[in-house]
């Protein structure tokens, strides 16, 4: 969906989602995991779209984490077969949107070759738009990330780069997979789970999170709205007074 509207004065530049419940919304319908991932999934297409007409900015959702490779294999391979399709259809109407772009942040050398191929293709083809950026959190951990960027301001050290006593927050930041984007301003997690289960721990420093009740599958843009609502509420000091 193309984003014809001026951004809006309220709105967050940044939200992160945790995409919880997929599960027990199968679970209280007697159905398998799989088909709660199923309608996450379109929760997720049309909460992209909804984000896409306000204006938003960024977007960052957790799609899959480190941990959750202990599941079940076939709710792994579900959920990784749901991601494949997502980026399909995203190359099937590449001509609809004129700035939504996709980034994927983890790591994705744990992924099939055809995963990571159509990442690599799905990312290319935002090159040069300036709309919305939705990052999809896929074999993320927020811990994981931040060893990433120790281990990557080691190397500049022992390369004799930098000195140690140069590396300061910024330097940190530069380096972690959300490089160059502000950090998330909202953090909304539904399920009725009241955690970060690991999720941009160290960009949610400061941000202001909104715990709801309602599993992820029936996550609408009313209850983004009313998230929106609550964070507007808040008065941010950022440690000020």
């Amino acid at each position: 969906m193309a984003n014809n509207q001026p951004c809006r004065e309220d709105l967050p530049e940044h939200i992160g989602i945790i995409m919880d419940g997929n599960g027990r919304w199968a679970k209280k319908r007697a159905l398998p995991r799989k088909y709660g991932h199923r309608e996450g999934a379109k929760a997720f297409r049309k909460i992209v779209e909804y984000c896409d007409k306000i204006g938003l900015h960024y977007l960052t959702v957790y799609a899959f984490s480190t941990e959750n490779w202990k599941r079940p294999k076939d709710e792994v391979d579900s959920i990784m077969q749901l991601l494949e399709q997502y980026i399909d259809e995203a190359f099937d109407h590449k001509n609809e949107s004129d700035g939504v772009r996709t980034k994927f942040i983890g790591d994705m050398s744990a992924l099939s070759p055809v995963l990571q191929e159509k990442i690599k293709r799905i990312e290319a083809l935002g090159e040069g738009k300036s709309g919305l950026l939705v990052n999809v959190a896929l074999n993320y951990g927020g811990r994981h990330e931040l060893v990433h960027s120790m281990r990557a301001l080691a190397e500049m050290v022992r390369e004799q780069k930098i000195a140690p006593e140069e590396i300061d927050e910024a330097m940190v930041s530069d380096h972690l997979y959300t490089a160059g984007q502000p950090d998330p301003d909202l953090i909304i997690r539904p399920s009725g789970e009241e955690r970060l289960s690991n999720f941009l721990i160290w960009q949610a420093a400061y941000s202001e999170f909104v715990f709801m009740d309602v599993l992820w599958p029936d996550f609408k843009p009313e209850h983004l709205e009313e998230a929106i609502r609550i964070f507007n509420q808040r008065h941010r000091r950022f440690g000020g007074i």
